[in-house]
């Protein structure tokens, strides 16, 4: 049987898994976003830890190396790409919006206002395919400097920032009981563009993946919450 299937890739798969789950569930029925973006969610704690996990193993080989690279993009791209495009295209599904013409759209252009948020899904896509397709192809080249330069950073808006931005507008979404599917598509339409940006992040440390997990559980708790206040 070809591929790995040790611990080390045991996170990666978890997080395909659930990002291939949300999206599934997302685009049922009339749509369920914020379950999607519960699984989205949990993809991006998986992701936090993956590669600690993978490093953890002594005396890996080239061709284990190798595979977690690849299959660490391709499930950054269900879980982080895809996914918040299904999130997106639910909320409009599961919205007056989708079917009555939203107050700053006028009859005349109302046919092309599905087709230009759906753009914006594909760009979106598109943008994360670029970004994970590219640095694979400079792993290379960016292990050397970091050993080089002794510091690491992302180039780009790292595309794992989706499992925090969108699940906190899909909270406010909720609060403020006003339709933020615009909002939605234009937030990812700026993170399309900032995942392709030439500016320089330094990786967080300990520090800083805790402190993002630590917001993620108080969103996820908060949806958790909405849709248990909701549904039962």
């Amino acid at each position: 049987m070809i591929g790995i299937y040790d611990y080390t890739v045991i996170l990666t798969y978890l997080s395909m898994i659930s990002g291939c789950t949300g999206i599934i569930i997302s685009m049922s029925g009339v749509g369920h976003p914020y379950v999607g973006a519960l699984f989205l969610m949990v993809s991006g704690l998986c992701d936090a830890f993956d590669g600690r996990v993978a490093r953890s193993k002594k005396n890996r080989t080239q061709l284990e190396k190798n595979f977690g690279v690849q299959i660490d993009s391709m499930s950054d791209l269900i879980a982080f790409g895809v996914l918040p495009a299904a999130i997106g295209i639910a909320m409009l599904r599961s919205s007056p919006i989708f079917t009555d013409r939203p107050y700053w759209v006028t009859e005349q252009r109302y046919e092309w206002y599905p087709i230009l948020l759906a753009a914006i899904g594909v760009f979106y896509v598109l943008a994360g395919l670029i970004r994970l397709a590219y640095f694979n192809a400079t792993e290379d080249i960016r292990n050397k400097e970091a050993e080089e330069k002794g510091s690491q950073y992302f180039t780009g808006l790292p595309i794992t920032t989706a499992s925090l931005v969108f699940p906190l507008i899909l909270i406010i979404h909720y609060f403020v009981r006003f339709d933020f599917s615009i909002v939605y598509f234009v937030m990812m339409f700026i993170l399309a563009v900032l995942f392709l940006g030439g500016f320089k992040i330094k990786k967080p440390g300990k520090a800083g993946i805790l402190a993002q997990v630590a917001i993620g559980a108080i969103e996820f708790i908060m949806i958790v919450g909405i849709l248990l206040a909701n549904f039962i």
